[in-house]
């Protein structure tokens, strides 16, 4: 099973999102079960669980994980593919964001439409990956800075640019046949606070 994967196909999206389907993922992402173990577990007939399997199956969101005797019958034990899906951008086609339609720097806006083609890309370069057996090559960096003043957060945003600048200057080879083009993105935004898990209280310092 996958830690994570992206749903890239707008079918296996729509599937994914009824309620029930999401329930009988959660399910078996903890663990293989029959349709009449999760019939059990969700409260619903065992033929319309069945019925909620096969869909998920058919676009890969579950899988089988074997079988094994019950009486006369043979139940199938399925499992969820992943741990954990998210749902790509390209999913939604010609309206999903696109960070090249208006760039600023100081627009929260953009920063999303910039995380949402992150998710798109990696989910597009995940899937070749897999197809060809190669492991694919990335890095992320996570963390956490608490400024004391608005002034202080410039400060750092043009210290982080500068020398994030100076980098790609330093190892941007233009000339490079054999070399890949990568790209880089860096967020910085207001941490998210229990009591307030939509937005942040303070009001953001940006032009949208």
């Amino acid at each position: 099973m996958l830690d994570v994967t992206v749903i890239e196909d707008p079918a296996a999206a729509a599937v994914s999102l009824d309620p029930i389907r999401t329930r009988l993922l959660a399910e078996l992402a903890a663990g293989p079960a029959s349709a009449a173990m999760l019939a059990t577990r969700v409260g619903l007939p065992r033929q319309k669980v069945n019925y909620h399997l096969k869909a998920l199956e058919k676009h890969g969101l579950v899988e089988l994980a074997g079988e094994r005797r019950k009486g006369n019958v043979t139940e199938r034990l399925m499992r969820a593919s992943a741990a954990s899906y998210v749902i790509s951008p390209g999913a939604l086609g010609a309206v999903q964001p696109d960070p090249e339609r208006a760039r600023d720097q100081l627009s929260a806006r953009w920063l999303l439409a910039l995380a949402a083609r992150l998710v798109r890309d990696v989910g597009a370069l995940l899937t070749g990956a897999a197809r060809a057996r190669k492991r694919l090559a990335t890095f992320a960096l996570d963390g956490e800075v608490r400024f004391a003043s608005a002034a202080d957060r410039a400060a750092f945003v043009t210290e982080l640019t500068q020398g994030v600048e100076g980098l790609i200057r330093k190892y941007h080879a233009a000339d490079a046949v054999a070399g890949r083009d990568h790209r880089l993105v860096i967020a910085l935004h207001p941490k998210v606070r229990p009591e307030d898990p939509q937005l942040p209280s303070e009001k953001p310092e940006v032009t949208e």
